[in-house]
């Protein structure tokens, strides 16, 4: 049942996601008719550290090793990685759930108008090692990114904003990671209250960077003194955008930049050095 023996001794759940943000999940677990079992909601830790939050759910019976349960909207699932498991009864070792039939159409167009807030996103998926995994985001304000345009020294970025509205001294920002951090300010083009537009050029990047690629992080404040919104893309189907979308980079002066999405599904510019300089 750990995942080394056939395929009717392994334990499959399948989940779909609902309109109102509640995940179904089936579980296919070869457990006795008289078992209670619970399905683990395990959040994955940072590196280093202990696992601490988790969420269980009862199984209900739904046919010969057949079970399932649901994950209602409210309360949201903290931000992260959460890994799914069976338990077959108290006590007993925890089982890792191996990927079913992910339904998750309702997810697929995106929020558009009706995006409640704040944010809770949970986007069922396979993990690396083929087992069953929810990715969860729960931001009180967002700004969700949309087309990407890679044209010359620059990229231009469309964007709607949640959670919070455009006012005066709205501003995009691009924050440097790491020791020596610095902020470079790209105007802002406002298409109303929440819609927006912004275009980095590369060439104050390039001429910052040194022998280490450097990662700018981008956010925008919607009106002065207004804290900063991570620009990110959640609003859809992909818990993980980085190996999917994948966008040019330009080279200036020896050095290649490009916009990409990171780990989180965040918006970030990457400069790297092709060269000592």
């Amino acid at each position: 049942m750990s995942g080394t023996g056939s395929d009717d001794e392994k334990s499959y759940g399948a989940v779909t996601v609902r309109e109102d943000g509640r995940l179904l999940i089936r579980v296919r677990s070869p457990l006795p008719a008289s078992a209670r079992p619970h399905l683990l909601l395990q959040l994955r830790p940072k590196k280093g550290k202990p696992e601490e939050i988790s969420r269980s759910l009862a199984l209900e019976p739904a046919g010969q090793d057949r079970w399932q349960a649901v994950l209602e909207a409210a309360p949201p699932l903290e931000e992260g990685r959460w890994d799914a498991y069976v338990v077959g009864a108290p006590g007993e070792d925890r089982v890792p759930l191996l990927p079913g039939l992910r339904d998750v159409r309702t997810l697929v167009s995106g929020g558009g108008d009706d995006v409640r807030m704040p944010l809770a996103v949970r986007i069922p998926y396979a993990t690396k090692d083929g087992r069953l995994a929810v990715r969860a985001w729960c931001r009180t304000a967002h700004a969700e990114a949309g087309r990407i345009v890679v044209a010359g020294d620059s990229v231009t970025v469309t964007a709607r904003l949640f959670g919070a509205r455009l006012g005066e001294g709205a501003t995009v920002s691009l924050n440097r990671r790491g020791r020596g951090a610095a902020e470079a300010q790209v105007p802002l083009r406002a298409e109303g209250d929440e819609d927006f537009s912004f275009t980095v050029d590369y060439k104050p990047l390039v001429a910052a960077v040194g022998e280490t690629p450097v990662v700018w992080d981008v956010y925008v404040r919607p009106f002065t003194e207004a804290p900063r919104v991570r620009v990110a893309r959640l609003l859809d189907d992909i818990a993980d955008r980085k190996q999917v979308f994948v966008y040019p980079s330009t080279t200036l002066a020896g050095v290649a930049a490009r916009p990409y999405y990171t780990l989180d599904n965040d918006l970030s510019v990457q400069v790297t050095p092709q060269h000592p300089r």
